[in-house]
């Protein structure tokens, strides 16, 4: 049996477990609130950031430091969008441990706003992912839940949360199909599409089928599937 630990950017860690493949990378997104401006950082394995700049037109990165105790990474390139006819210049900067990295984008922003923002936060690095901590003197709190986001070849793609007041208000007022991981739901995206969720003991997972994904069996291998948080 398979079990994989993944950390969380807001520190929680999430345990799966099952006779499945756990072997895909994971990354970790959350925001966060900077003097009540609003940020999305997204963590995963080194390579990811520089994946990301490729994939948004930055070919290489412009200047790097010692942040840390890692290296940070900086990258800018512009956009133009047509349908409002407003050009932007987008900052890419990417924290880079050992194994693991964190990436951030700014509109119009200088290195030194970049500082500024994750100067604000504490980045620790482990093994089973990297864990930021917000210096609320400094004006910074966390926005959300962190989630942790995972393919599970067969079964789809998971993204996972802890469970709170809120996710519980809103299952419906019927009894899901039981598997291992939880309640399973079964809902529809707009264009019809479907998507599910596992309510946990303590965890809450949305599931989306992907091209390998045979609907019909997401239930029994659903069930295969061991699911809780850790720390």
């Amino acid at each position: 049996m398979a079990s994989v630990t993944h950390r969380a950017l807001d520190g929680r860690r999430f345990q799966l477990s099952g006779q499945l493949d756990l072997g895909q990378p994971f990354t970790s997104a959350v925001g966060i609130t900077v003097e009540g401006r609003p940020h999305e950082l997204t963590a995963g394995p080194i390579g990811l950031g520089e994946e990301l700049a490729r994939a948004n037109g930055i070919d290489g990165f412009d200047e790097a430091l010692s942040f840390q105790g890692g290296t940070l990474r900086i990258g800018r390139t512009g956009h133009f969008d047509a349908g409002i006819r407003l050009a932007e210049d987008v900052l890419v900067a990417v924290w880079e441990g050992r194994r693991y990295c964190v990436v951030l984008w700014l509109y119009r922003a200088t290195t030194s706003d970049v500082v500024g923002v994750l100067r604000t936060l504490r980045i620790t690095e482990y093994d089973d992912g990297i864990a930021l901590e917000p210096d609320a003197k400094a004006g910074c709190r966390f926005a959300d839940q962190a989630t942790v986001t995972k393919q599970v070849p067969g079964l789809g793609l998971l993204e996972v949360s802890a469970r709170t007041a809120a996710h519980a208000r809103a299952l419906p007022n019927w009894q899901g199909v039981a598997t291992t991981a939880g309640e399973l739901f079964q809902d529809t995206l707009g264009n019809g599409d479907p998507y599910f969720v596992l309510a946990g003991t303590d965890t809450w997972t949305t599931v989306m089928p992907l091209a390998d994904t045979t609907v019909g069996r997401l239930p029994a291998l659903a069930d295969r599937l061991a699911l809780r948080t850790v720390g």
